[in-house]
């Protein structure tokens, strides 16, 4: 099943080419309620508006599970070792949807980079548990494009820490829709792929990760998760900062980013100028 946030806020699960509306405010309380009814109103999927999927109580952000990307930072030099088991909390507030501009801070960044990522929806409260119990506590994938600003980056890594970087307005794209664990089956084994303007950039498989997603889930859970979640698994090899012509790859106004996992879908997202995305100066 894949479930959808749409038009101005309601949920609802695709059937066929059209969204079938649930009986409930948010997808977050969807997950926190362990379902809806169907509401009864349908609407072509070709005429609505989809917005990002969920706008979860916390979001966490991990990395360094993909050591092809911490190989590929070594190859430039990059200037701080990519760490196994990084995590932080992202910025719920920046979460854009599927279609929704990333806005390009001029003022504040050069390098701005894209990096393709699945997430994993939680489904139901749980802390202390192992990873033969993470599996059960996966209600659904989507999929992540962490957006990041590769020069102040590296300053806040002087401290051996980053966020700013990651979590700048609109800098979460997040969608098209999750998709219910029966519809992915094994997430061990998807192709994914990111494209900028048609062009691959980064092309590699969830069987790259170190860590098993199970692994992942368990070794965070003392950080207690709550119904409708998202856990984002990191990226892979590719991004523009870590490649040897970076200054050419970067993200500019007007390119599109099209980033794609094999049996979840494509998230689409443009890029704007600044003065475009904010065009009465706020």
């Amino acid at each position: 099943m894949k479930l959808v946030t749409y038009d101005d806020g309601k949920v609802g699960r695709i059937e066929g080419e059209e969204i079938v509306r649930l009986d409930v405010p948010s997808m977050r309380e969807y997950f926190e309620l362990g379902g809806a009814d169907d509401g009864g109103e349908r609407t072509p999927l070709a005429d609505a508006r989809l917005r990002a999927p969920i706008v979860p109580k916390k979001f966490f952000h991990t990395s360094g599970n993909f050591r092809e990307h911490e190989d590929e930072s070594k190859r430039v030099a990059w200037s701080h070792e990519i760490a196994p088991w990084i995590v932080f909390f992202q910025n719920v507030d920046a979460i854009v949807g599927p279609d929704e501009p990333v806005v390009h801070p001029e003022h504040l960044t050069d390098e701005l980079d894209y990096e393709l990522e699945l997430a994993v929806i939680i489904g139901k409260d749980a802390k202390w548990f192992g990873p033969e119990e993470a599996m059960g506590l996966v209600a659904g994938y989507t999929i992540f494009n962490d957006i990041t600003a590769r020069d102040i980056q590296r300053n806040e890594m002087r401290s051996g820490v980053f966020s700013f970087c990651k979590a700048i307005d609109t800098f979460c794209p997040l969608g098209p829709w999750i998709v219910t664990p029966d519809e992915v089956g094994d997430p061990h084994h998807l192709g994914m792929e990111l494209r900028v303007n048609g062009q691959a950039r980064q092309v590699s498989n969830m069987s790259h990760m170190t860590p098993t997603v199970p692994e992942v889930l368990a070794h965070y859970s003392a950080l207690g998760f709550s119904a409708g979640d998202v856990l984002s698994l990191g990226t892979v090899s590719g991004v523009a900062g870590f490649s040897e012509d970076a200054a050419s790859l970067y993200l500019r106004p007007g390119d599109v980013i099209e980033a794609e996992i094999e049996r979840i879908g494509v998230l689409r997202n443009p890029v704007v100028s600044w003065a475009e995305g904010h065009p009465n100066g706020g």
